[in-house]
């Protein structure tokens, strides 16, 4: 990941590494899933060694939800920052929801996400740590 590609996980992590403002949109209540590389990649190649009379598509992720407003606070509370919360206007086109149905990645390739949230904020938070 690079530190300013916009993805809410990226720039959290280095808002509160570098203790600037944490950029929350809308009141946060909006729900995300986040997936921890090494689950997707273990899902390729499931995929890749998978049953020949299955193609696809089929959803990888992580069907645990959390708040915007709570993987803000998760990433203080790891990183230790002084950084303070801060609301701006959601975008009119911001979903409320993301939350993949994985329920094919079950059933066909015996796939499902093992690394918890915080356990992959912990290692993603300490590649940024040495990045910056």
């Amino acid at each position: 990941m690079h530190p300013n590609d916009g993805r809410v996980v990226s720039n959290f992590i280095v808002q509160a590494l570098t203790n600037q403002d944490i950029t929350v949109f809308g009141d946060g209540i909006q729900t995300r899933s986040f997936c921890y590389v090494d689950d997707l990649i273990e899902g390729f190649v499931r995929m890749m060694n998978g049953p020949d009379d299955f193609i696809g598509p089929v959803n990888m992720g992580n069907p645990d939800e959390f708040t915007i407003l709570e993987l803000a606070q998760k990433i203080m509370e790891i990183t230790g920052s002084k950084s303070k919360i801060i609301f701006k206007p959601l975008p009119q086109d911001d979903p409320m929801q993301r939350r993949p149905d994985i329920s094919l990645a079950k059933e066909k390739l015996k796939w499902q996400p093992a690394v918890k949230l915080d356990q992959g904020l912990k290692k993603t938070i300490e590649y940024f740590d040495k990045l910056l």
